[in-house]
């Protein structure tokens, strides 16, 4: 379906044509004066110096000649010159029956689906997920279903950090507890066990030992340096132990993305991309897309139009190690040979972007991909408490993120037992359910881009602009469609009519841009402009429901059409 919008821009541009005027000043918007009208057109204020004539002329010259006006119900032209439009009600209440009919609500999708690659998450096996993945999760998964909701093909990458020093660290920590584990006898030839020489827990606490450690004792640092480097170099043992890491890891981190309700279906990491690094590294030498500077590998990649120095993407240290923008260019030769993909979006936190300049445009000067391959970077800000700083513990820790879960479901389930009598179970289930929604909107209501204040009471809040305050929304307009449907009423069929009362009309306004919105959305990567839409749509149903008496109103035909509406 169009938008409504673009169906009374269509009739507006009628009469801009008609007047002898350009059809390109009809461009209609919002209004930013919703108490005088609906939506506005601005185009007379632009087209005066061109045309020599004062504003207010055009604009009343432009509805004189508006004679073909089905969406159009009142139209005013008001000085200088703004163009101040109200929609028909009879032609609005048309509108949204033919969203309801709809199986996507009016909602057209994409005339050519594209094959979406998107890579999100981003966690290093072995350590927990803290708050700072809270945004890279919650962000792509939105932006992932919102893709395919307007009709593309999207997978979705988790790029684990499984690979490098770190690994290295492991193997020898846990070579110095448990030096009699058949991985580090060379000797050894059999099978190794199946189950994993140590929890999660243990995992999570080998890691920080180890890195401790390594900073302080030069000898044991190159020791960790040289088991990553057996690692790199398939050594069996150092493989065996790299594979029960990725096992219990995964296996945990699974737990946790779906405690957020956030699905990946690529678990692939930087391991995945080591078999492309020797022949990506030998092209890009024989093609001379790099070359050497102070003994390691670089590519440049300044461009002319640069206001400022943009450093070469160095893809192998003079000692031969490569780094992260060899892996990220290894990947991406690996995503171009599996999936072919028409667009790649990376979401990440912003403070990465510069890396992702010099990756982007490497791959592009290399012919590592297409030229017409889209490349996004998607940069977030931090989550932060309210003293303005990154979120930490009370200790001044970096805060679990399952801890963040669990503390944000306690301060539901306090309030749920605080207002409401209620079983302990069906109270704890429903605050999973509310704090779930608190968290996720509570970051997807600010853009990405920006960072923002972290707090607890406003986010678990039932007013204001919250995932509670929705969800009250929602159970409110559920518990009338019961009851309607209780007391004998039918849902099918029903069909809204043409809205007399200001904030019946409203709501059915603030329903019909739900197309607009989801593309735009879409067009921008943003999920807060859905988040926006959702809370104005909530204002709206709320203000309707409080001044409307729905399911007690005597004339059957007009509670029939709240009830579609």
């Amino acid at each position: 379906m169009k938008r409504i919008i673009d169906l009374i821009e269509e009739e507006i541009a009628g009469a801009f044509e008609k007047a002898g005027y350009d059809r390109s000043y009809a461009r209609v918007t919002l209004s930013n004066r919703p108490d005088l009208c609906e939506y506005q057109c601005n185009g007379a204020m632009a087209g005066a110096k061109v045309y020599k004539k004062a504003p207010i002329m055009i604009a009343k010259d432009v509805i004189e000649h508006l004679s073909d006006k089905k969406y159009i119900g009142e139209i005013e032209a008001v000085t200088p010159g703004f163009i101040n439009i109200k929609v028909c009600a009879a032609s609005a209440a048309e509108y949204l029956n033919a969203m309801k009919e709809d199986a996507g609500l009016g909602l057209s999708g994409t005339g050519s689906p594209q094959m979406i690659v998107m890579d999100y998450g981003g966690p290093n096996v072995a350590k927990p997920l803290h708050v700072g993945h809270l945004r890279s999760a919650v962000i792509g998964e939105s932006i992932k279903r919102l893709a395919r909701k307007m009709g593309h093909k999207v997978l979705a990458d988790i790029h684990l950090g499984d690979w490098g020093y770190q690994m290295g660290l492991i193997i020898t920590e846990l070579k110095e507890r448990e030096p009699d584990l058949p991985y580090f006898d060379e000797t050894y030839t059999g099978d190794y066990p199946e189950e994993a020489p140590f929890t999660i827990g243990e995992l999570e606490e080998i890691y920080p030992a180890a890195s401790a450690r390594a900073r302080e004792d030069e000898a044991y640092r190159e020791e960790a340096l040289h088991a990553t480097y057996l690692l790199q170099n398939g050594h069996r043992g150092c493989t065996a132990v790299w594979k029960h890491i990725m096992q219990v890891s995964v296996s945990d981190l699974k737990k946790n993305y779906q405690n957020l309700n956030v699905e990946f279906d690529l678990w692939k990491g930087e391991s995945d991309a080591q078999a492309y690094i020797p022949d990506m590294i030998e092209r890009l030498k024989t093609e001379g897309h790099a070359h050497a500077d102070q003994g390691a590998l670089v590519i440049d990649v300044q461009e002319e139009s640069d206001t400022k120095e943009i450093p070469p993407c160095m893809v192998q240290k003079s000692d031969g190690a490569s780094l992260y923008g060899t892996t990220d260019l290894a990947t991406l030769i690996q995503r171009e040979a599996d999936y072919h993909p028409d667009h790649i979006i990376y979401i990440v936190d912003k403070r990465q972007e510069l890396h992702f300049v010099q990756v982007f445009r490497a791959a592009k000067k290399a012919g590592i991909v297409p030229e017409e391959t889209k490349l996004t970077f998607l940069g977030f800000g931090t989550m932060n408490g309210r003293d303005g700083k990154p979120f930490k513990t009370r200790e001044g820790g970096v805060m679990r993120l399952e801890n963040l879960i669990a503390e944000i479901e306690d301060e539901m389930y306090q309030k749920i037992a605080d207002n409401r009598t209620v079983e302990e179970q069906e109270a704890r289930k429903t605050a999973k359910t509310v704090g779930l929604s608190a968290l996720r909107y509570g970051d997807l209501s600010n853009q990405a881009s920006k960072d923002y204040i972290f707090d607890v009471d406003r986010f678990t809040s039932f007013e204001g602009n919250t995932g509670p305050y929705i969800l009250y929304t929602i159970v409110r307009i559920k518990s009338i469609l019961n009851k309607y449907q209780e007391s004998g009423g039918v849902l099918c069929g029903l069909r809204i009519r043409e809205g007399f009362e200001a904030a019946e009309k409203a709501l059915m306004l603030e329903a019909a841009k739900y197309n607009e919105v989801m593309e735009t959305a879409f067009e921008e990567l943003a999920p807060h402009k859905i988040c926006a839409y959702i809370y104005d749509l909530s204002n709206a149903f709320n203000r309707f429901y409080h001044e409307t008496k729905i399911l007690s109103e005597e004339d059957g035909e007009k509670k029939k059409s709240y009830i579609a509406i």
